[in-house]
């Protein structure tokens, strides 16, 4: 839905909400912008504005203010006992888990969707305090810059593109990937989806990714296939393992501490005390 469609659309419902009376359709025209000058593609627009409100579940009333008689004109209204939802009632655990999943999620991109939930109850008076959860204290780190971009393609459906240096390689290779769902695993974050340049299932690790992820195509040409457990397959999927390299580690005569923290002792390389290739 275009953005010119949503605020016409909206401000149709605040219109309609906001009158006590039916409006025709010619107040509503003079009333909502958005609407074309021209007769019939206003009443074109309308009609499916209708529509739509009706699908999104809106109730829209029809009637007339006048009273008997026949050929009175035909108005428009929203009922507001009929618009608005009922009063949230929520136990003591039900409440804290809410305060625990906007607390995971404070340091993403999703913190101000999960902020704005819990104003909204707590203005309806429900207490939403995670405090009563002792000692859970959760916490999802979305520090990665792809993260947003890849959360919007999952939610969207939206294909995307980006540049990858896969481990092992100093050089960057262009992705394209049809994504199915973003995953944290053993504290890094994962994409998983359909790779269009090897045609098959794979897992992307987005510290990996180098500069922005782009749209690859429009919203929703994304399928996921049925059946599809992306946890299980980042989960079961391991990275490739790098060919081993020895490494030379020289300790300084004397030395008190080893990398590690713990005491250190020299020797001559491969007998105790000494160094070896890790």
């Amino acid at each position: 839905m275009s953005r010119r469609k949503t605020e016409r659309l909206l401000n149709l419902v605040v219109c309609l909400l906001a009158t006590r009376r039916y409006l025709t359709a010619e107040q509503i025209r003079r009333a909502v912008p958005g609407y074309p000058d021209s007769d019939e593609a206003f009443k074109r627009m309308f009609e499916r504005d209708k529509e739509e409100l009706r699908e999104l579940g809106i109730p829209l009333e029809v009637g007339s203010d006048l009273q008997g008689g026949g050929g009175e004109e035909i108005g428009y209204r929203i009922p507001p006992q009929d618009y608005e939802l009922p009063d949230v009632h929520l136990t003591p655990d039900e409440a804290a888990v809410l305060g625990l999943a906007a607390r995971v999620w404070q340091r993403a991109s999703l913190a101000e969707a999960a902020s704005g939930a819990l104003l909204k109850l707590r203005a309806a008076g429900v207490e939403t305090d995670a405090s009563a959860a002792v000692g859970i204290e959760p916490r999802v780190d979305t520090g990665e810059p792809a993260f947003p971009a890849l959360w919007e393609a999952v939610r969207d459906r939206r294909p995307v593109a980006f540049d990858y240096r896969a481990i092992g390689r100093t050089s960057v290779t262009r992705r394209h990937l049809e994504p199915w769902g973003v995953v944290s695993r053993r504290g890094r974050w994962y994409v998983v989806g359909f790779d269009r340049d090897r045609d098959e299932e794979r897992v992307f690790r987005l510290s990996r990714i180098d500069g922005e992820v782009a749209a690859d195509g429009p919203a929703g040409a994304v399928t996921v296939p049925d059946g599809v457990d992306v946890r299980r397959i980042a989960f079961d999927r391991s990275e490739p393992v790098t060919e081993p390299r020895p490494a030379t580690v020289r300790l300084r005569a004397g030395a008190r501490r080893a990398p590690g923290g713990g005491r250190a002792t020299c020797g001559r390389p491969g007998k105790p005390g000494g160094t070896r290739p890790s």
